[in-house]
Parts: C-alpha cells; sequence; structure tokens
C-alpha cells in the first residue's frame, strides 16, 4: 500500500509482521518438507537399487548424499542470507530445489540421481536456516521450538509419505519431497520483508567466526545437538529395517507405524520446550542426552514395539533439544553474529543427519 502527498514522493507503508505464534507455524510448514526429504527414501531404497541396476547398499547414498548435501548447503546459505537476509536464502533454495527434483526426475543412473539429491538438498538447508533465522527474530524460544517440532514432524512423515508415493507413483517422487516447501514460500517471503533487514555482517568474518567457536555456550549446544541428530537420523534409517526384520511387514505399513511413532515423539516435545526454561541450563542438557541413550537401548531390543517406542523418545529429544539449544548456542554473543551462530549450530545438527544413516547402514 502506498500513500501520497502532493510534491512528495510515493511512501509505502511498513509492512506488519506475523504474530509469532502464527510465524513459527508458518516456519514450520517451510521446514518439514525439507526434512522430509531426509527420510523419505528410507523405505524405497531396494526399489531404487533394482531400478538403477545398482546394490543396496549403493543406493543407500541417496540417503546419506542428502545429509551431506544439507551440511555444505548450510554455510554457503548462511553466508548468502547474510548479504541479502533470510529472503535472499529462500529464493536460491527455491532455485536449489526446482533444479534439483528437476534432475532427480530424469537421471537415468545413479550419479545423476545422487546429484540431484545434493542440489535438492542444499536448497532444503537454506529453508531450514531461513526458518530458524526467522524464527530467530522472536528471540528463539517458542518460535524455534515451533519449527523444531515441524522439522521434526516432517522427518518423521516422511518415512510414510516416501513408501506411499512410491507405491502411488513412482520411487522417485519418494526423492524430491522438499518440493512442497514451495507451497508455503510466498507468505514466508512476505513476512521475511517484513521484519527488520538481517543482521550486518561482521567487519572481520574471521574474528566473529572464531569468537562463536570459542564460546562455551555455543560448542555445549553444538556438540549435543551433533549426538541428538546422529541416533535420531540413525535410527531414522536403521530403525525401519530392524523392524522389518522382526516382523515381515513391507514398506507402507512400516512407514505408517514408525511415522506415526517418531511423529507422537516430536510433537511430545513441545512440552519439553516450554518447560526446559524451568529446568535450567544444566538439567535440559542431562535430560536430552539420557533420552538420547535410553533411545538407542530401546532400539537394540528384541521386539518391534520397544524399537518404535526407541524412535519416538529420540524424536522428543531431538527436536526438544534444537527448539531448545537453537537460542542457548547464542548466548553472550553479540546481535550481529546471531544468524552466524545459528547456521553454525544448524551445520551440527545437519552433520548428524549425513553421519547417522550412514552408520546406521555400516552397522546393519
Amino acid at each position: 500500500m502506498t500513500t501520497t502527498r502532493p510534491g512528495a514522493h510515493p511512501v509505502t507503508a511498513p509492512r506488519v509482521q506475523l504474530p509469532s505464534h502464527r510465524r513459527g507455524l508458518l516456519l514450520a510448514g517451510l521446514a518439514a518438507p525439507a526434512a522430509a526429504g531426509v527420510s523419505g527414501p528410507a523405505l524405497v531404497v531396494p526399489q531404487a537399487a533394482a531400478s538403477l541396476g545398482v546394490s543396496v547398499g549403493a543406493a543407500a547414498w541417496l540417503l546419506t548424499v542428502f545429509g551431506i548435501g544439507m551440511a555444505a548447503g548450510t554455510p554457503l546459505l548462511t553466508a548468502a542470507g547474510r548479504r541479502r537476509g533470510p529472503g535472499g536464502t529462500l529464493r536460491v533454495a527455491a532455485v536449489l530445489v526446482l533444479a534439483g527434483a528437476a534432475l532427480v526426475a530424469v537421471a537415468p543412473g545413479l550419479a545423476g540421481a545422487l546429484a540431484g539429491r545434493g542440489l535438492l538438498a542444499a536448497g532444503a538447508a537454506g529453508f531450514n536456516v531461513a526458518a530458524f533465522q526467522l524464527a530467530g527474530r522472536d528471540g528463539g524460544g517458542r518460535s524455534a521450538g515451533l519449527v523444531a517440532i515441524g522439522s521434526a514432524a516432517g522427518g518423521t512423515a516422511g518415512l510414510f509419505g516416501g513408501a506411499a508415493l512410491a507405491a502411488l507413483l513412482d520411487w522417485r517422487a519418494a526423492l524430491v519431497l522438499p518440493l512442497l516447501s514451495l507451497t508455503v514460500l510466498v507468505p514466508v517471503l512476505r513476512d521475511a520483508g517484513a521484519g527488520a533487514p538481517g543482521a550486518a555482517r561482521a567487519k572481520d568474518a574471521g574474528a566473529g567466526l572464531r569468537r562463536i567457536l570459542s564460546s562455551a555456550p555455543f560448542l555445549a549446544a553444538a556438540g549435543l545437538m551433533l549426538a541428538l541428530s546422529t541416533v535420531n537420523f540413525g535410527l531414522m534409517y536403521a530403525g525401519p529395517a530392524r523392524v522389518a526384520v522382526l516382523t515381515g511387514w513391507g514398506p507402507v505399513p512400516i512407514g505408517a507405524y514408525a511415522s506415526l511413532a517418531a511423529l507422537a515423539g516430536a510433537l511430545a516435545s513441545w512440552g519439553l520446550v516450554r518447560r526446559g526454561p524451568r529446568l535450567g541450563t544444566g538439567r535440559t542438557r542431562t535430560l536430552l542426552a539420557a533420552g538420547s541413550a535410553l533411545a538407542v537401548a530401546l532400539a537394540a531390543g528384541p521386539w518391534a514395539g520397544p524399537v518404535l517406542l526407541g524412535s519416538a523418545v529420540s524424536s522428543l529429544v531431538t527436536a526438544g533439544g534444537q527448539g531448545l539449544l537453537t537460542g542457548a548456542c547464542a548466548a553472550g554473543l553479540p546481535k550481529s553474529l546471531h544468524d552466524t551462530a545459528v547456521g553454525l549450530f544448524n551445520l551440527a545438527f545437519l552433520t548428524g543427519v549425513a553421519v547417522g544413516p550412514a552408520l546406521a547402514a555400516a552397522l546393519v
């Protein structure tokens, strides 16, 4: 909307930012499909292997390369955000996702499919970075918690969604779930342009990076997030495979049960996000670490029920940890370094996304 006074240039009325809870839900809708890209192919790897004429172990790289692409894309898209703000990050991410999906759709062999998945992952990383940066406008907390829950819900729903799409359409459809983030891109871009511009770039980027990497709160938050993420995404790959061995079920029912279990854990993490500040930093971190260890113990059980429960517990502590630790990672740092700290924190999370399935595949 513009207003004009005689003899004056048009004046653009300021845009109104969304309330924090509405922003959180919208950003959760952006992050969820990006996370679904991680788990979408988990139950269709054998189909992909047969279609591409490679071994199942080779086809499992369709999961691993996504984590690597997200880990590589995070610092690159974070840098784009420092120059152009979250809106610039979102636009670059959208181009990467579209290009990656197109390549996956037409790739005749594994190499092309892996390249497409890598581009998709870099774009998904951009959506993830922008979502948490925009949530940070409210100081993290509940907005970041909603984004973390959305990300966890997308990652778990991707198990069933990928298997269902493969059954209805083709296994390649399970590989391009991040395309769904584009459905909320326009309102997110509108909100991104309504707030304050992105944090100014530090005069000495190297000094800023050194300050972040020497910050005890950042190192503690990022280290714990790396451990939680590695366990969670390792179980996301190994859990369904173990359930298949124990039950003999097919991909669709396994995807449904595994998604429901992990989704229940992700939704339950909201209670942890709300109560975490009252527990205190030390107790919260101990609770998160203990929950992740419990998840591993349950997943090693001899029955399908405990394996699924382990996935739920891991999803709970990972989503809750991402919501609580996102704000903690920038504690004590100047405002100009917050976006960079959040980007590096997400890099730790995404390193676990890459390492978890690779480690699980080696063990399984």
